[in-house]
């Protein structure tokens, strides 16, 4: 009998597409989703409580922060400048935890994302730091995958 392995994944390896382009990022954060929960109680109710159901579901922002590269367009400030009154493109977005043989364990889809925040490098005379971009980006759904 094989012996599995129990241990936790380490964070540190993974990947990000959208479409056929991927991107090396150094951090994603904000893959969180939650069910709002709505109160609800009728007036002829015996009891002086409220009863409480699943609502609508809502997703956080994710953000996705890389360091700064010469070689590249800056396809983030493209796509935030590409919004127009009401008409912006959108992208599904793959996330992907790899295990040490590069294969997926857990993958995180994220649909129709869209940017709403860029944020530049922090600069400071002092620093000795990878200059990062960040990018937040909103979404209308979250799933997660376990392989």
């Amino acid at each position: 009998m094989g012996k599995t392995n129990t241990y936790p994944l380490p964070v540190f390896h993974f990947r990000v597409n959208w479409g056929s382009t991927s991107f090396s990022f150094s951090e994603v954060s904000g893959m969180t989703q939650e069910l709002q929960a709505i109160e609800y109680r009728t007036g002829d109710s015996s009891d002086y409580s409220s009863i409480k159901m699943p609502g609508l579901r809502k997703y956080n922002n994710i953000t996705l922060k890389r360091g700064i590269n010469t070689s590249d367009k800056n396809s983030f400030f493209e796509w935030l400048n590409s919004v127009k009154m009401n008409e912006i493109q959108r992208r599904d977005i793959t996330i992907m935890l790899l295990n040490e043989k590069d294969i997926p364990v857990v993958t995180w889809l994220v649909l129709n994302a869209f940017p709403v925040k860029l944020e530049g490098a922090q600069l400071k005379a002092s620093g000795n730091e990878v200059a990062i971009e960040s990018m937040e980006v909103a979404h209308e759904g979250l799933t997660v995958i376990m392989a």
